[in-house]
């Protein structure tokens, strides 16, 4: 699908804007410290501090990356959701008062509270700055996944729009402004996705998807189903040996952005059913017309729909939480999948198909390509899922955008509180994501070659109205994140780095100079990253952050807690360990070759993508030895 701005939308997206502009400019007066900067002067109340939690956790990997992959994939998208919200459990029984006794304002402090040590602070510094960039990654993708729609905007204009409005968040009012916009966009983000699940069920399933304005979407029709495609002289031609199953028409989208949709002829070829472009004016058009003005199949083909429902019914009909996932679990819907071929002149072109697959295969685990090894025999495969179960439970206690708005509360009560009431509000969100994603699978309105627009897009078939507020929402919740990302990240530079492993005199204005300065920089590199990675979805790019951060912190600040025998040089080769050989298994994974490089998946040379499963033993064991060694050198 092709996007198209909006009066209302773009007024909508100004308007969330310019709020949170006034916001950050009205509360800068309360960051002349480096108290208040850092931490907002340890003044925010539990309750505002907890739906904080939510609004800098509830990034654009959850709203958009996992609704996505529900769309997409069905259930392997929800595993997300329990992993992230699992990985709470953490944060709330073993991190958070310790966390808030033993710091001021980074988590360098925490982890150097007893040594005084320079090598911690550097290390600490270090992976604050790789994590904070890793996790930067998707919800700049995010932004720009969502200005395109919103504003009719290239996606690296809104990437540099988010960045530039951050970073003046950031450098206004630093964690005043950032808590208080995060409590706003999280209050509003759970509150209008309930509005939608509410739509969805009232909408029920069909089997005939309608447009925004209600209209009936027209089907093409079927023939014999098409087994396997290959690319031969700007044609697609049917083949024996099969690379891919699908319906008898697929989407064509060539390098120049041109979408085509092809339809098997009986002599085995494909006809070209109809050419979707779009002109300078905005509007799309199809075979050269404006669509609405030709007739019958030069309409779109829907993108996702219920083929069959239970019972052989065209419509449920209004359905409760319990029976919509019971209709989805034995209806049949129509997925999409794609292969990419290369042309003899070098560019690449994208096929989209359809897949009919039975609910009970999608409301299980295995059928998104991240899990679909998952169900084979493969025991390497099934590591990899493990893995990243693994990093997603143990990431959030070690993420430091999230760790240190613990400073920002006064006494260890209101942070266990806090942590209570944002486990409750991420929670309730995520059961939400379940059924956005379901009804976006069967709205007729996703887009085959942007997974993150699902949510938004689904939210623009109910009503144009809704599709603006959405996506203004989602818009101030990768502000939110991404500006508290930026504020771990300088306060690692202008506290840990300048501060105290550099030893820069800084009085209180000066880290505050510093720290902004920091965020200017790091708001660029942000941009760069985000226009460099806008093709991949950005559910999977949090992964990764959350397998260097589980690697890099958590064995440190566990051992620090609870073995009275941690030296410094133990926390210190442990955090450079972990964060080395994670970062190192990334970056030679196969879904790197594929996915960064363009390399051949098949010649990458660790045996899966997803490191946690080894990583974090290995820095718990690093800390052991390393601290004994030290230990014994100390005695001796």
């Amino acid at each position: 699908m092709l996007h198209h701005s909006s009066f209302i939308a773009i007024l909508v997206f100004l308007a969330f804007a310019a709020t949170v502009i006034g916001i950050s400019v009205y509360l800068g007066r309360r960051a002349k410290s480096a108290a208040g900067y850092f931490a907002a002067g340890g003044g925010i109340h539990w309750f505002v501090n907890g739906v904080a939690f939510a609004g800098d956790y509830l990034s654009a990997a959850s709203f958009l990356g996992i609704c996505g992959m529900i769309a997409f994939f069905g259930y392997d998208g929800f595993l997300y959701s329990i992993g992230y919200l699992a990985g709470w459990i953490v944060a709330l029984f073993i991190i958070a008062e310790p966390l808030k006794r033993l710091g001021r304002f980074t988590l360098a402090d925490a982890l150097d509270n007893k040594f005084n040590s320079r090598g911690i602070k550097l290390s600490a510094a270090i992976s604050t700055l790789v994590i904070s960039c890793f996790y930067l990654i998707p919800q700049m993708v995010g932004a720009g996944a969502l200005v395109r729609p919103l504003l009719g905007l290239p996606q690296y204009a809104g990437v540099i729009g988010v960045g530039a409005i951050v970073t003046f968040i950031v450098v206004t009012a630093g964690m005043v402004s950032t808590t208080w916009v995060q409590f706003i966009k999280g209050t509003l983000l759970v509150v209008l996705c309930a509005g939608m699940t509410v739509l969805i069920l009232a909408r029920g399933v069909t089997t005939k998807p309608t447009t925004a304005a209600g209209e009936p979407v027209r089907l093409m029709e079927r023939g014999v189903q098409a087994e396997a495609a290959v690319w031969d002289k700007g044609s697609v031609v049917m083949s024996e040996d099969g690379g891919w199953k699908g319906m008898p028409f697929v989407r064509v989208r060539h390098p120049d952005g041109r979408v085509v949709v092809w339809r098997k002829r009986a002599d085995g070829l494909l006809d070209e059913a109809q050419t979707l472009t779009v002109g300078k004016d905005g509007r799309k058009r199809v075979n050269g017309l404006p669509q609405g003005e030709n007739a019958g199949e030069c309409d779109l083909a829907p993108v996702g729909y219920a083929s069959k429902l239970p019972g052989g019914v065209e419509s449920t009909g209004p359905l409760g939480s319990f029976a919509y996932l019971h209709t989805m679990q034995h209806s049949e819907v129509i997925l999409w999948d794609n292969v990419k071929i290369a042309e003899s002149d070098g560019a690449t072109t994208t096929v989209y198909f359809q897949k009919p697959t039975a609910g009970a295969d999608f409301m299980a685990p295995g059928s998104s390509p991240t899990f679909r090894k998952v169900r084979g025999d493969k025991f390497t495969d099934k590591l990899d899922f493990l893995s990243l179960m693994l990093a997603l439970f143990c990431g959030t206690a070690s993420l430091p955008h999230i760790l240190i708005r613990y400073y920002t509360v006064k006494d260890q009560a209101s942070a266990r509180k806090s942590t209570i009431v944002g486990i409750a509000a991420i929670g309730f969100f995520y059961v939400l994501t379940l059924f956005l994603g379901l009804g976006a699978m069967t709205s007729g309105a996703l887009d085959v070659t942007d997974s993150n627009m699902a949510a938004p897009l689904l939210a623009r078939s109910i009503s144009e109205l809704l599709f603006a507020v959405i996506s203004a929402v989602a818009f101030t919740t990768v502000l939110g994140t991404v500006s508290g990302l930026i504020m771990a990240a300088s306060g690692a530079v202008a506290h840990d780095l300048m501060s105290h492993v550099m030893r820069v005199d800084l009085d209180e204005f000066g880290k505050v100079r510093a720290a902004k300065i920091a965020s200017v920089a790091v708001g660029i590199i942000a941009i760069a990253l985000g226009i460099c990675f806008s093709k991949m979805n950005v559910n999977f790019l949090v992964g990764w952050a959350f397998n260097i951060a589980a690697s890099a912190n958590l064995p440190s600040l566990l051992m620090l807690l609870f073995w009275k025998g941690t030296t410094k040089r133990g926390i210190t080769a442990s955090i450079l360990t972990g964060m080395v050989s994670s970062l190192g298994w990334i970056l030679l994974s196969a879904q790197a070759y594929k996915d960064v490089y363009g390399w051949d998946p098949a010649t990458a040379i660790v045996p899966f993508s997803q490191p946690a499963i080894v990583t974090i033993p290995l820095g718990f064991l690093v800390l052991v030895v390393v601290s004994k060694l030290t230990a014994e050198r100390k005695a001796a």
